[in-house]
């Protein structure tokens, strides 16, 4: 049976090869990535993760596949995907100084049948100078990232603290998407 990734993100393409996971495919899911009214961050992300896999899965019949969101959240605050520098500003300046959140939705689809897993990882930043956002935007690292920052780049150097899984924060839980793939077969053997 063919193995997709549900996804466009180079990350997560080379996270899974850290761990020997090479895809037949990718096939991007285009789905709308807006929160329901109330609905929690953590719940935003098993959700999206799940809608994205059955999207590709109705495009791709038979396939076993594996997709992911991610969710960067202070409280129930969620922090999106910035649009413009102006956004990424306002998202760095309140991670500035504070912990936060990131959710990390993970669900794997085989013949029919989805099985999710949620990993959170606690991010704590130092407080950002206005010079420190201004080098970081003009960086261009925050381009499509949740939370309008990447770990493994630039921002790395922003973490004070972090209590979890980093390759969740990267774009995947490693750890808890090999449990899911060696349960179907699809992990190579160690």
């Amino acid at each position: 049976m063919p193995f997709i990734l549900a996804s466009a993100s180079p990350r997560r393409l080379e996270l899974l090869a850290q761990i020997g996971v090479v895809p037949d495919e990718t096939v991007p899911a285009d789905i709308p990535e807006t929160p329901r009214r109330g609905e929690l961050p953590r719940q935003l992300a098993v959700r999206l993760s799940r809608e994205k896999a059955l999207a590709v899965a109705r495009l791709r019949p038979g396939a076993a596949i594996l997709a992911a969101d991610t969710v960067v959240a202070r409280g129930r605050l969620i922090l999106p995907k910035p649009a413009d520098a102006g956004e990424a500003r306002r998202c760095l300046e309140r991670l500035s100084g504070r912990s936060h959140m990131v959710y990390g939705g993970i669900c794997l689809l085989v013949s029919g049948t989805t099985r999710s897993r949620l990993v959170v990882t606690r991010v704590a930043f130092k407080r950002l100078s206005a010079d420190e956002i201004d080098s970081y935007l003009a960086s261009d690292d925050w381009h499509g990232k949740a939370g309008a920052y990447a770990i493994q780049g630039r921002a790395a150097a922003f973490v004070r603290r972090l209590n979890g899984s980093y390759s969740n924060v990267v774009g995947l839980g490693l750890y808890e998407t090999a449990g899911l793939l060696a349960g179907h077969g699809l992990a190579p053997s160690s």
